[in-house]
């Protein structure tokens, strides 16, 4: 078997666990915004964009540092795998303990409603608890992916999905149904339950975490509480900038958010933010394909890194990897008049998240240069200039939070989408420029800006000229697979004769 099928069959296997998982996830989303308004839903938006940028924090780019030292001491796996854990755990346990102490602080920095005070007590603790669990299981999920146990890695994963799915749908939907039909335990049920009560999201996640924890068991096992302190420090110089890199995703992702809920009117910022992330879910299948990518490559990249046609493969990845990107692209946009059910509420207030529409094809895009951006960064990984990630990491934080300050008082969730995707934008060519001058790879760059720019002439086409139009935006997808199709059609058989 060929290193890319070898490659194509690791990120094969992430990418149907991950779509499955997340399109698990994606049913939630009509339940939740016909189960809450969009100022509730701007809650759940904002709370868990707070727990994005924390999740950042705790893993401390502790990830990608353990795949990369397994391949730079393999003679060290168990000391790699044991600073790794303790470095996340101890970080974690610190939060947690501050958390707790300081929960009702949090609280009111949260709201200023006193009404909502109490339950936003009970949001913190829940995310506290969530947090924890979720970072201690970073590096016992790391392993079980540098093995290639990518089919366990899978079921955990799924599994978590689907109990998280499950509990929010008794929450949501089952207890209401049985209280209302009197069904038996209905007195008991309406006694605790709350109606419309969020909370009940954040309960579902954190009985998901702990689950995972428990089906992670065998990893933590494996586990020797011994510390090398001379490794460690090494393990530390790299990883910190990594964390800063891995921190101006969260950033670029979540920050809008955050911005949005302060610098709004009081009156508007819960809705324009429920409104806002409900639309983000429309991308959740570019950022499932992204982020099963990522899975699959981080790792290969790391093993494959000494051997002699590595840059040629690189280079060939991102190739193929900016096809499939434009392809979903350019498909989301066409069928938008259909995603867009998936986002309504009930009949009465069907059309009350669409105005926020017109901002997905931006964050499209944006997610476009974000993937080429996880594919590029892989040169200061290998070659071991971490730095390079911290400061096109600053470029693009200060893009984000500069251009967030002018435009969102402005043009609300319009303002947020332009940034952020101009802030991936920014990043990728910096990378990409950076990146050839210090660890060159052969990229095709002519062809990959090919498909960039009919991908993008084709969404305004479909979008703006033909007014979301799905027969014409279909045809332009079938046009443009048709011509990758003619274009790449030799270099496809190719790949399919290697053995």
């Amino acid at each position: 078997m060929s290193v890319l099928k070898k490659f194509m069959g690791q990120t094969a296997i992430y990418g149907v666990s991950t779509v499955l998982s997340r399109l698990f996830g994606f049913i939630l989303t009509p339940i939740y915004t016909r189960a809450y308004g969009s100022a509730t839903y701007g809650i759940l938006t904002k709370l868990f964009a707070y727990a994005s940028l924390i999740n950042a924090v705790l893993a401390f780019g502790m990830e990608s540092t353990y795949f990369r030292y397994l391949n730079k001491h393999e003679d060290k796996k168990q000391e790699v795998y044991n600073n790794s854990f303790l470095c996340i755990a101890g970080i974690a346990t610190l939060f947690l303990l501050t958390g707790l102490v300081f929960r009702n602080s949090i609280a009111a920095y949260l709201t200023s409603d006193p009404a909502q005070l109490n339950d936003y007590k009970n949001y913190v603790s829940c995310f506290i608890w969530i947090l924890f669990v979720d970072a201690i299981c970073v590096i016992p999920f790391a392993r079980l992916r540098a093995e290639d146990r990518a089919v366990k890695y899978s079921i955990i994963k799924f599994s978590n999905i689907g109990i998280f799915v499950a509990f929010n749908l008794l929450f949501i939907k089952a207890v209401p149904a049985m209280a209302a039909n009197d069904w038996p335990l209905a007195g008991w049920m309406s006694a605790w339950y709350k109606t419309e009560w969020v909370g009940y999201v954040f309960i579902s996640n954190l009985i998901a975490s702990l689950a995972t924890f428990l089906m992670l068991l065998p990893e933590f096992l494996k586990l020797q509480l011994r510390f090398d302190k001379e490794l460690f420090a090494k393990m530390f110089t790299y990883s910190w900038p990594v964390l800063v890199a891995n921190l101006s995703f969260i950033v670029n992702e979540n920050l809008d958010k955050i911005a949005l809920s302060e610098l709004l009117p009081v009156a508007i910022a819960d809705r324009d933010v429920g409104i806002y992330g409900a639309v983000c879910k429309i991308a959740i299948f570019m950022s499932i394909f992204i982020t099963a990518f990522r899975l699959g490559a981080e790792p290969f990249f790391f093993s494959h890194a000494k051997n002699e046609n590595a840059k040629n493969t690189y280079a060939l990845i991102l190739r193929y990897f900016v096809i499939a990107l434009t392809l979903i692209f350019v498909g989301l946009v066409a069928n938008i008049e259909i995603l867009k059910y998936f986002i309504s509420r009930d009949a009465e207030h069907i059309a009350e998240y669409w105005v926020g529409l017109p901002a997905v094809p931006y964050l499209l895009f944006g997610y476009v240069c974000l993937g080429i951006y996880s594919n590029l960064a892989i040169w200061y990984r290998l070659s071991d200039q971490t730095r390079y990630g911290l400061y096109i990491s600053l470029v693009g934080a200060a893009v984000t939070i500069g251009l967030n300050f002018v435009l969102i008082p402005r043009y609300s969730y319009m303002g947020s989408a332009w940034v952020s995707m101009l802030a991936y934008f920014v990043m990728m060519v910096i990378s990409y420029v950076l990146g050839q001058r210090h660890y060159p790879i052969p990229y095709e760059l002519k062809r990959i800006s090919a498909y960039l720019l009919v991908s993008v002439v084709l969404v305004v086409l479909s979008f703006w000229v033909f007014k979301r139009n799905i027969y014409i935006g279909n045809i332009l997808l079938l046009v443009f697979t048709a011509g990758v199709f003619y274009f790449e059609k030799d270099q496809l058989k190719l790949i399919l004769k290697k053995k």
